[in-house]
């Protein structure tokens, strides 16, 4: 069995590098309410509502876990790395923060999370008098490269997604070879997602839920020119260009793998949209590598497609980082300059989009390794295995 939770050494080792970022950058203790940043420096995973989750890292080594009291438990049924702090209720008669400033004290200079709302702000810095909270990121930056356990996980949601295609492409080649009427884009959604959730409950000893576990956007013909359109009752047809948009998370680690298909031959229209878009990705993937601005990689993945006459179908960047987030930074995007280290975990994912006919795009979550990148997902790409014989 996969084990999809690390081990609090492992644990130990993320904290250390956060304490040590924030010593550097002249903090005296983080405090994040982010659930994702949560997950990363303390291993317990939750379902964020109104009642506030924080953590607090000292750099006089204190790590402290708030948490609402109904909270405990499950944190403690979840080994989190972090002594545990607990305020009875929300909104209380005793504001919750109070809980934690009266655990850690007084504290200098401390930096929140750019994620925490004003109301999270507020209700924090009222209970720390003579206490200075400045906005950084410094958790965000030192989540963008992963540590091999983190990788694995990542590898084990594209072993599960690479599933997923597979078995969405069968429920259709089933339709096809019984004569029986194709699936629609939601049926189409309900059975992938369900075979990535199936697999994680039978394979793993244990299953961090988290929103979304599995599953993903599947759309066809016209409503594939929607780069983010949501699955409908359209079924599919003789001719249709459709794309499988699937992703999963394993330990709360994303993975998207994307690709594009036309059911039956091929036109020369579909076929030149489909080829342009798969140069474009590979180019990208080769320009994915350590000491690259994500900008240039950026410019290098679309200049393809501009080149190809197909610019004016453009809608977005090339990708974007992927971690605990679906979406994350460091993006690879005409604005960001951050440069690509070994460890990072990214989306390549170039797509063009005509109004009235179809959406293409192939995304791969490429890992950044020592010399270049390599894709996590792998199921095939070009069209001589993505166009589906009736």
């Amino acid at each position: 069995m996969f084990s999809p939770r690390l081990a609090l050494p492992v644990l130990d080792q993320l904290q250390t590098q956060v304490h040590d970022r924030m010593v550097e950058a002249g903090f005296d203790a983080i405090l994040t309410d982010s659930p994702e940043d949560v997950a990363y420096l303390t291993g317990f995973f939750h379902h964020p509502c109104e009642r506030p989750v924080a953590v607090w890292l000292g750099a006089d080594g204190a790590r402290v876990l708030l948490v609402p009291e109904l909270e405990r438990e499950n944190a403690e049924r979840q080994l989190a790395r972090a002594e545990l702090v607990s305020y009875p209720e929300f909104p209380g008669t005793v504001p919750p923060f109070r809980a934690l400033a009266e655990r850690v004290g007084p504290t200098g200079r401390v930096g929140f999370s750019t994620s925490m709302t004003w109301e999270r702000q507020a209700a924090a810095t009222a209970e720390f008098e003579g206490t200075r909270f400045e906005a950084t990121d410094l958790v965000t930056v030192a989540r963008f490269v992963k540590l091999p356990e983190e990788v694995e996980l990542h590898a084990e949601a594209a072993r599960i997604t690479d599933l997923m295609l597979e078995a969405g492409v069968s429920l259709i080649r089933e339709a096809v070879s019984s004569g029986g009427r194709m699936p629609s884009e939601a049926e189409l959604a309900s059975h992938v997602g369900g075979v990535g959730v199936s697999t994680m409950y039978a394979e793993h000893d244990d299953v961090v839920v988290v929103s979304p576990l599995a599953g993903g956007l599947v759309y066809a013909g016209a409503n594939s020119a929607y780069p983010h359109g949501l699955p409908s009752g359209y079924r599919l047809r003789p001719g249709d260009t459709f794309m499988l948009s699937l992703g999963c998370a394993v330990g709360g680690r994303f993975v998207e793998g994307e690709r594009t298909f036309v059911l039956g031959e091929p036109s020369p229209e579909q076929r030149r949209y489909h080829d342009a878009v798969r140069a474009a990705q590979e180019v990208g993937g080769d320009a994915i590598r350590p000491g690259a601005e994500c900008r240039t990689v950026n410019a290098t993945c679309l200049r393809v497609i501009a080149d190809a006459g197909l610019g004016q179908f453009l809608r977005h960047r090339q990708g974007h980082g992927i971690g605990l987030g679906m979406h994350e930074p460091p993006w690879l995007e005409s604005g960001d300059a951050t440069v690509l280290e070994p460890g990072m975990i990214v989306s390549n994912e170039p797509g063009i989009y005509i109004p009235g006919h179809a959406g293409y795009r192939i995304s791969d979550s490429m890992v950044v390794t020592a010399d270049g990148s390599r894709p996590l997902t792998t199921f095939p790409r070009g069209l001589d295995v993505c166009a589906i014989e009736l």
